[in-house]
C-alpha cells in the first residue's frame, strides 16, 4: 500500500508535555506505526502555559495574543521542534513527507466559532524543513461545526484491523474525555464526554502539588460523595447529544459550586472527580444506537487504575481495555492521529463529518506551512 511517512504532535489540555510519533499512512489506512517520543514540560513552562490559559479566557479574536500568550506561543512552538528534532537525530529519521501540528489549546469556546490554539506553524515549518499541516479546527468551526473532537476518523482506521466485537467506543481521556463509536462502516459518531484528567489534576496540584493522581491511588484511598456526584451530573451538557464539545476549564466553576471539595479529604475528593469522568462518559450509552459490546481506553487516564476500574463497573458487561492491550500506543495515539489528519489534509479527504462535530458536511481542514 502507497504511503506517506508522516510526524504527528500533540499537547494536550493536561499540559504535561508533547508527544510526538510516526506513522506510515495513506490517510485511510495505518500501514505501520514508527517510533514515538516525548518532550516533558519543566514545571515553570507548565506554569507559563496555565497562566496562558488565565489570560486566554476573555479572547474574542483568535489571532489576539494577550498577556502572556506570545511568550507561550514561542515556548509551544520551540517544545515542539525540539520534540521532532530529538527523534529525528535518535532514530535517523529521513523522508518525512509532513508534520501534523495541533498546537496547544487556550481557549474553546464552538458556540462563539472560537478556538485557539497557540504554536506557529509556519516557524516550525521553517525551522524543521518540512512541510507542517496546522490549524486544524478552525474550517469546521466557521462551517458551523464543534472543531472537536479530531481524532474519530483515526480511531476508524485502527479498528478496522481490530478483532473485536461491535460497536466499538474508543475513548480517550486526557484533559477532557472523548468517545467514537463505530459500528462496521455505519458513520461514526463521536463527541466529548465531559471532563476527563484535567478536574483531577488541578485538584492534586491545589492539594499536594504533585501535578497528577498516579496511578489513581489518592482517588483508591477515598471514598466518592454520591450526593455531589449527582448534582455533578445535572450539568446540562450530559443531556445534550453528539455532538458536543468542551474546553478545559468549562466545568471549573459547576465543580467549585456543587462538589464541595473544600470540606473534603484529598482522597475523597480525588475519589468523587475521578466518580465524575466515569460516570460522564457512561452517561453517553443511552444516546447511541447501540450499548459498545468493547471499550477501549487510551490517553492519560488509561494509566489511571481507579479511572480503569470505575469505568469499567460503569460500563459493564462490555469489557475494558487500554489501548495498549489491543496492540496499539496508550500514550502516543493522538500524535500518531495528527500525522494521519495530516496526510488526510495533503489528499482533500475530510477530517470531521456531520456525526463527528456536527458540521453540515463532510470537512477537509488544515493549513499547509510549506518551509
Amino acid at each position: 500500500m502507497p504511503g506517506a511517512c508522516a510526524i504527528g504532535l500533540m499537547s494536550g489540555t493536561s499540559m504535561d508535555g508533547v508527544d510526538v510519533a510516526v506513522i506510515e499512512t495513506d490517510g485511510e489506512r495505518v500501514a505501520a506505526f514508527g517510533p514515538s517520543g516525548y518532550r516533558p514540560y519543566s514545571d515553570a513552562e507548565r506554569d507559563l502555559l496555565r497562566r496562558a490559559l488565565a489570560d486566554a479566557v476573555n479572547m474574542t479574536a483568535r489571532e489576539a495574543r494577550p498577556g502572556v500568550l506570545v511568550e507561550a506561543e514561542d515556548l509551544v512552538t520551540r517544545a515542539h521542534a525540539e520534540a521532532v528534532e530529538a527523534l529525528r537525530a535518535e532514530q535517523a529519521l529521513t523522508h518525512i513527507a509532513v508534520v501534523g501540528f495541533h498546537g496547544q489549546t487556550v481557549l474553546h469556546r464552538p458556540g462563539d466559532k472560537l478556538t485557539v490554539q497557540i504554536g506557529d506553524g509556519t516557524a516550525l515549518a521553517r525551522r524543521l524543513k518540512l512541510p507542517v499541516v496546522h490549524d486544524l479546527r478552525n474550517a469546521d468551526l466557521q462551517a458551523g461545526g464543534q472543531g472537536a473532537p479530531l481524532v474519530p476518523v483515526f480511531h476508524r482506521a485502527l479498528v478496522r484491523a481490530l478483532d473485536r466485537p461491535h460497536p466499538i467506543a474508543v475513548l480517550n481521556v486526557g484533559g477532557v474525555a472523548n468517545v467514537t463509536y463505530i459500528d462496521g462502516e455505519t458513520d461514526l459518531i463521536a463527541c466529548d464526554t465531559g471532563p476527563g484528567n484535567a478536574l483531577i489534576d488541578d485538584f492534586l496540584r491545589e492539594r499536594t502539588g504533585y501535578a497528577r493522581d498516579e496511578d489513581g491511588r489518592a482517588a483508591a484511598a477515598g471514598r466518592v460523595d454520591e450526593e455531589a456526584l449527582l448534582r455533578l451530573l445535572e450539568h446540562p451538557f450530559f443531556a445534550r447529544r453528539a455532538p458536543k464539545s468542551l474546553d478545559r476549564n468549562d466545568f471549573r466553576a459547576w465543580v467549585a459550586q456543587h462538589a464541595g471539595l473544600a470540606g473534603k479529604t484529598t482522597e475523597d475528593g480525588a475519589a468523587t472527580l475521578t466518580a465524575l469522568t466515569a460516570a460522564s462518559a457512561a452517561r453517553i450509552i443511552p444516546m447511541l444506537p447501540r450499548a459498545p459490546a468493547t471499550w477501549i481506553i487510551a490517553g492519560g487516564g488509561a494509566r489511571n487504575a481507579t479511572l480503569m476500574r470505575m469505568l469499567a463497573e460503569r460500563v459493564a458487561p462490555a469489557p475494558v481495555e487500554t489501548a495498549d492491550h489491543v496492540g496499539w500506543s496508550t500514550d502516543s495515539l493522538e500524535a500518531q492521529a495528527f500525522a494521519f489528519l495530516a496526510v488526510r489534509t495533503l489528499k482533500g479527504l475530510p477530517l470531521s463529518y456531520p456525526t463527528t462535530t456536527g458540521a453540515p458536511v463532510p470537512m477537509t481542514g488544515g493549513v499547509l506551512a510549506r518551509p
